[in-house]
Order: structure tokens, then C-alpha cells, then sequence
């Protein structure tokens, strides 16, 4: 029943009027009196640490997780939590050894990294590379995503649930980074809120399926009873999920090279952090990495719930496409369509949120790495700072209606958070490995780091479809054993450069490294105690 009752827009009515009302209150409150371009784009000194632990997660957190984790949830089971899991593990060494890098050098822009530490091409070729990332990937998987999710559960057709969500997200970006972080607090709330409602709900239909009368916890029982293989976190090459999730990759393989590459080297993730002191962000990251572990019980419990309720004769027509198809994606949306009115609406208001926040992030991003990166490096050295907001401003309209536009072409996906995962991965090896050389190894040239920026998408394609060109005599590896081979061959082939021809004694272009920025505090040290247990129980319970 694809409706929203009076009910349901009156709770959104109030989210929309109260979003709308702190992000102009926070604009106010905090104004500068100049137009800083790093008030604009960072929020220099204004977020504390619960609203950059907020803001991560608010930027992480979309239609992708809500719609393209449930469904994955719906096929592949529990596994998939582990790009939850693991991310939370590796927010803890991006607070330790990344963080820390970036602040000491005054970091604002992963560009501006690049430039510093190499130069002046490497930094452009990856700036290029970043903007089509985020806006023909990452924008548009989002706005389809939220979009499918809109008009599946209410009146509003698709075209205009993009129409939409752009504007909604352009309306909030224009108020730069400290409305993002500050508004993500609240976003991250209602979204957290309105998960666990549709959680509940999933968790009472199977409970009264199988005659328990609602009762949340002895549905958990009947979850474990009924589908027993959809609560295996490592599976062996016997699995037919093999290739989607490879075994130990998911711990110490490519799914560490992909977290690394997106929480440490990518700027609308690191973004956060880089306006605040080294014991907010710290602080602020660990908060984030605390929140990660919840997300599962959110994105993926309700997609192994309707699982199990699909097997046992429910929703036959409500999980399939035109054709008949199985269409893992639609269980999401089809538990929102079953929510009492007034809560539907709550979760209504939670898959915007965090739709929102998320375009938002990226949006501010991506006029960031514009703005300081391209316009005033090549087009406009001398800028004024309100010049620069200006652009900025000017990048998020744009980029926002290009995403808009090119949207439509997603349609065809099927499990859509798994393609994001695997294209992302054509990218991330090399900026990984960049990254990490750049920043522990003085000797890595600027001439290595530009091969390893062209060549990570002709490998990892070459990798993707070999197999197919030779008929079957190259193996066929799954994406995140790509994602490993693909960022060793280009260390190697940097490392090779490097020694072959090493940078010249005068070379500016270093990072400082100071042995003191590693050391952490000691609350620090007891919460990632706190959550390293938290995964391994998990871990050892769902083997």
C-alpha cells in the first residue's frame, strides 16, 4: 500500500520544519563575520566531538545501507554486517596513525595532501577521479536508491522523489559544514530511531507468524532456527555468496584496503574531522565507530527477517519484479509499507534523514575539493574568500542536478549496495596505496604515485573481465581478492619506481611525521579495548 496517512505527514512535516528551523540556527548562531572558505568547508573549530562522530556516520549512512543492506541482508544473510563490523575496527587506526598526519600537516583537502606530498599533477589526476566518483557514483546510487525507496512507499513517483531529495540536500549543503554537522546530529537520531522501529515491527510479524505473539526475542530464536546459513560471518568457497564475500578477505584482505581507503583517504568522510584539534576528531571517530556496530541491527536484521518470512509463504508478490524475478532490494521498502500509521511516517522521516545527510556530505565534498582544488589552483589563484564560498555554493547546485539527471540509468540494478562496493573497488586499491606510501615512506617519488593513480582502474578491469577474454582460463576472483591483488601490484610497482629512480636530496615534498602524534589517551585506549571485544564475540558467535 503505497500511502502516507495524515499521520504519517504530519511526523514528517515536523522533521522537515525542525531540520529546517536548527540548520538556520546553527547558520546564525555560528556565523562568521568574514566568509572563511575553511568556516564554509570545514567549520574550522565548531564541531565538538559527538557532532563529527554524528556526522561520519550521517554521511555513511543512506538508502544504500537501509535499502541496499536489507537486501543483501535478504540474500546473503548476517555476512554482509561485516563491512559494518569492520569498519569499526578500522576507524580506530584511522584515528591512531591517519588522522593525526593530516592535522599535524594542516591537511584540509586529500588533494592538498597530494600536492604537498608529490606534487601538482598527482593531486589534480585524483581530484578529477574523486569528483566523477562522487557525483556519477556515489550521488546518483544514492538518489536512486532513496528515490526507489520514496515511491515505494508513498504516493510520490520517482521523478519527483529526485527532484525531491536534490533540492531538500542542496538547501541543507548551502549552509556549509558546521550546519551539516550539527544538523547530522539530529539526523543520525531520527534515523537510528526510525530503523528500530521498522526492526521492531519485522521482528513482531515473525513473531506472530510462528505463534509467539510479538515477542521480539523468541523471533531472534526462530531467526537462527529458520535460517541457520544466514548467520555465518566467514563463508567457505562451497558458499554461493563466495564471491560476493571470500572468506578471510572480509577480515584481513581486500575488505581492510577498501575501509582504509574510505574512512582515511576520502574526503567527504575525512572532511569531518580536519577542522577540529587532535582529541576532538580522535574522539569524535571513536564515537562513530561505536555507532557502527548498531547499524546492523537496523539494515541487515530486517532483510534476514523478511528472509525468513518470504520462505514461509508472506510477501510472495510484494518481493518480486514485473517478470517474477526475486528482487532482494524490495524488503525494505515493503516492511515500510506494513508500519501503522504515524510510525510510518517516522520511518519515513528516518530514510530521508539519512538520504539527506548523506548527499549532503558528499555534495560539501565535493564543492571542497572544486573550489580549493581545481578553480582556485587553475582558474582563480587570487579568489577572495567569499569568491571561494561562492564556488563552492555554485558545485553543489551543479553537481547535485548532474547526479539528478544521469539517476534514472540505475534502474536496472539488483542488489545495488554490492555494485557501489565493487565500481568503488576499481578505485580505492591504488588510492590506498598512495596514500599510505606517501605518508610512511619518504622515498615514494611523485612520478610512482602517478602510475599508481592511472593505472588502479586498468588493472582492477583487466582483473574483472580476464577471466571472461581467455574463456576461462584466467580465474575468476571475487571482487575483494581483486580489490588485494590489485593494491599490491601497484605498492610493488611504486616501490620499484621509487628505488629506481629516487627523489632528487633538495625535494620539498615531504610530510611531517612525528613519533608523539601516535600517542593516545588513555579513555581512548579503553574504548577501542571496548569495541575490538565487542567484534570479537561477534565474530566467535557467528563464525
Amino acid at each position: 500500500m503505497h500511502t502516507l496517512q495524515p499521520a504519517d505527514y504530519i511526523v514528517f512535516f515536523i522533521y522537515f520544519i525542525a531540520i529546517s528551523a536548527y540548520g538556520y540556527y546553527i547558520f546564525q548562531k555560528k556565523k562568521s563575520k568574514t566568509a572563511s572558505s575553511k568556516d564554509f568547508f570545514l567549520a574550522e573549530g565548531s564541531l565538538t566531538w559527538w557532532a563529527i562522530g554524528a556526522s561520519l556516520i550521517a554521511s555513511n549512512i543512506s538508502a544504500e545501507h537501509f535499502i541496499g543492506m536489507s537486501g543483501s541482508g535478504f540474500a546473503l544473510g548476517l555476512a554482509i554486517s561485516t563491512y559494518e563490523w569492520m569498519s569499526a575496527a578500522t576507524l580506530i587506526i584511522v584515528a591512531v596513525f591517519i588522522i593525526p598526519l593530516y592535522l599535524k600537516n594542516k591537511i584540509y583537502t586529500m588533494p592538498q595532501f597530494l600536492a604537498k606530498r608529490y606534487n601538482d599533477q598527482v593531486s589534480t589526476i585524483m581530484a578529477v577521479f574523486w569528483l566523477l566518483v562522487y557525483v556519477f557514483v556515489n550521488l546518483t546510487s544514492i538518489i536512486y536508491l532513496g528515490a526507489l525507496a520514496i515511491s515505494s512507499i508513498s504516493p510520490i513517483s520517482f521523478e519527483w522523489s529526485i527532484v525531491g531529495l536534490s533540492v531538500f540536500s542542496i538547501i541543507v549543503t548551502l549552509g556549509g559544514m558546521k550546519v551539516i554537522g550539527y544538523t547530522d546530529v539530529v539526523q543520525v537520531l531520527v534515523l537510528l530511531i526510525g530503523g528500530l522501529v521498522t526492526t521492531y515491527l519485522a521482528l513482531s510479524l515473525l513473531a506472530d507468524k510462528f505463534g509467539f505473539d510479538g515477542n521480539i526475542l523468541e523471533a531472534l530464536g526462530v531467526l537462527r532456527k529458520e535460517a541457520p546459513e544466514h548467520f555465518h560471518m566467514i563463508f567457505d568457497k562451497s558458499s554461493p555468496h563466495y564471491k560476493e564475500l571470500p572468506g578471510l578477505s572480509v577480515l584481513i584482505g581486500g575488505m581492510l584496503i577498501n575501509n582504509l581507503a574510505y574512512w582515511g583517504c576520502n574526503q567527504y568522510i575525512v572532511q569531518r574531522a580536519l577542522g577540529a584539534d587532535l582529541k576532538t576528531a580522535r574522539n569524535g571517530i571513536l564515537f562513530a565507530a561505536f555507532l557502527k556496530l548498531l547499524i546492523p541491527l537496523i539494515a541487515v536484521l530486517p532483510g534476514i527477517t523478511m528472509y525468513v518470512l518470504h520462505q514461509n509463504g508472506m510477501f510472495q508478490q510484494e518481493m518480486a519484479d514485473a517478470a517474477g524475478n526475486i528482487k532482494p532490494d524490495h524488503a525494505y521498502p515493503t516492511l515500510m509499507n506494513l508500519l501503522p500509521a504515524g510510525l510510518k511516517g517516522v520511518a519515513f522521516a528516518a530514510l530521508t534523514a539519512a538520504i539527506v545527510a548523506s548527499l549532503a556530505g558528499k555534495a560539501n565534498s565535493i564543492s571542497t575539493i572544486f573550489s580549493l582544488d581545481i578553480y582556485q589552483k587553475y582558474f582563480n589563484k587570487d579568489a577572495s574568500e567569499r569568491k571561494l564560498v561562492h564556488t563552492g555554493r555554485w558545485a553543489v547546485i551543479i553537481s547535485m542536478v548532474i547526479a539528478a539527471i544521469v539517476t534514472p540509468a540505475l534502474k536496472s540494478l539488483d542488489q545495488a549496495y554490492q555494485f557501489i562496493q565493487e565500481y568503488v573497488g576499481f578505485f580505492s586499491p591504488g588510492v590506498l596505496a598512495i596514500f599510505l606510501l606517501g605518508m610512511f615512506w619518504k622515498r615514494t617519488t611523485a612520478s610512482a604515485a602517478l602510475a599508481g593513480a592511472l593505472l588502479t582502474i586498468p588493472i582492477s578491469t583487466v582483473l574483472k573481465f580476464l577471466p571472461t577474454w581467455t574463456n576461462g582460463a584466467f580465474p575468476d576472483y571475487p571482487f575483494l581478492d581483486r580489490m588485494t591483488i590489485t593494491f599490491f601490484v601497484i605498492v610493488l610497482l611504486m616501490v620499484i619506481m621509487s628505488l629506481l629512480k629516487p627523489n632528487k636530496p633538495a625535494d620539498p615534498h615531504t610530510i611531517e611525521v612525528d613519533q608523539s602524534m601516535f600517542k593516545v589517551s588513555t579513555e581512548f585506549i579503553i574504548g577501542s579495548v571496548i569495541i575490538c571485544g565487542i567484534l570479537a564475540a561477534l565474530y566467535t558467535v557467528f563464525w
